[in-house]
């Protein structure tokens, strides 16, 4: 079956006692057993069966199958927000006096995880230029735990070459793991490329008109070891797994993913396209950005929904901002609503002024997240708060 109808059709763990078509919201905690031996059998995983809703709840199971069935994955983890999937994934492969390679080239959060708190644990980050193929060999060493990257940065919109980097870490006995976020797992079909665990924010494109908060941790089985820490180490002893509610809103949302998505992608396309005659506008989906053919090359022909355009001065960037009225002054990533920022002031806002250099954060930078409303007026909105 094609993507779509997976995505609205894959079956329930067990049939549903009145035929409910969407799957129901188990809001409840606990879960009762025909007899003892079944319960022994589902608390030491010998048997699929929820046990504990901080752990297992069918709701959350069928919105992970579904994933799991449109990737193509070994094992599907839901977590409670984006950065609970990426810090219990890193801390599953984590270990004192061994190293994380990563780059600079990261989200705000995630790169505090890897220098700060991880640190404070014995964790060393060595965060190099990644799209510098020599330099990820050089920093992968025997004390090397994974490779850790975003497949499209935010905000600076970089792309590495991820076949290339796999390889070379593959050879010396090394994961990868890539956070997906920018660009839906639906289309990327990272497995291919060779990675071995995909992070994503479910709060963004699946959760679709930022209904909920979410994360997920899709493994493709090539290092069975680190399934197991995840599933059954530090979910169970970290206790971040993703709620019914959260998963029923985004099993909702991932039924209608692509759909959305492709009109936010050519939304996106089609406004960076015009935008770029009167501003400096970056967007992998440009035909002279410098990381264009390698994204096509591994995302196939959209580009995602996220773009940043650069003006004259921090002061320029609060201008724009404060004269929007169509578009929203608001963090989050591919809502139903197009959205804007300042990263340097917000996301960033914590880091110091040499750090924001190393990071390529400028000052001068807006970010949008481009939504589904109609091209034109956000358009028209954009350029009323340029004027």
């Amino acid at each position: 079956m094609k993507k779509q109808t997976i995505a609205i059709n894959n079956p329930f763990v067990r049939p549903d006692a009145y035929g409910a078509l969407a799957v129901p919201v188990y809001n409840n905690v606990a879960f009762e057993f025909d007899d003892a031996a079944v319960m022994a059998d589902a608390f030491c995983n010998r048997i699929k069966a929820p046990d504990y809703a901080r752990v297992e709840n069918p709701t959350v199971t069928n919105f992970e199958d579904r994933v799991r069935a449109l990737t193509g994955a070994a094992h599907v983890t839901a977590f409670n927000s984006g950065m609970a999937a990426i810090s219990n994934t890193l801390l599953a492969v984590a270990e004192q006096q061994k190293n994380i390679v990563s780059s600079h080239h990261l989200f705000g959060n995630t790169l505090a995880l890897l220098i700060n708190t991880l640190k404070r644990f014995g964790v060393e980050a060595r965060l190099r230029d990644l799209t510098n193929l020599e330099a990820v060999a050089d920093a992968i060493d025997e004390q090397t735990s994974a490779v850790f990257l975003e497949v499209v940065t935010n905000p600076q919109l970089e792309v590495a070459d991820l076949k290339a980097i796999a390889e070379i870490a593959h050879k010396k006995g090394v994961p990868v793991i890539a956070d997906s976020t920018v660009i839906p797992f639906t289309e990327t079909h990272l497995k291919e490329l060779g990675i071995d665990i995909e992070v994503v924010s479910s709060t963004k494109y699946l959760s679709g008109g930022g209904t909920s908060l979410g994360g997920l941790v899709i493994d493709y089985g090539t290092f069975p070891e680190i399934n197991k820490r995840v599933k059954y180490d530090i979910l169970f002893n970290l206790g971040a797994y993703m709620t019914p509610q959260a998963a029923y809103m985004q099993t909702l949302g991932l039924e209608t993913l692509d759909v959305r998505y492709q009109r936010q992608a050519a939304n996106a396309l089609w406004l960076a396209q015009q935008l770029s005659r009167v501003v400096k506008v970056n967007y992998i989906g440009l035909e002279d950005n410098a990381y264009h053919a390698l994204a096509r090359q591994q995302f196939g022909a959209t580009s995602g929904a996220m773009f940043t355009i650069d003006l004259e001065s921090k002061e320029a960037c609060f201008h724009f901002l404060n004269r929007l009225k169509l578009v929203h002054r608001a963090t989050n990533l591919f809502d139903s609503r197009t959205l804007a920022i300042h990263p340097a002031s917000t996301i960033f806002g914590n880091f110091k002024e040499e750090q924001l250099k190393a990071m390529d954060v400028r000052q001068t930078t807006i970010r949008l997240s481009i939504g589904l409303e109609d091209k034109e007026d956000i358009l028209a909105d954009i350029k009323q708060a340029l004027a």
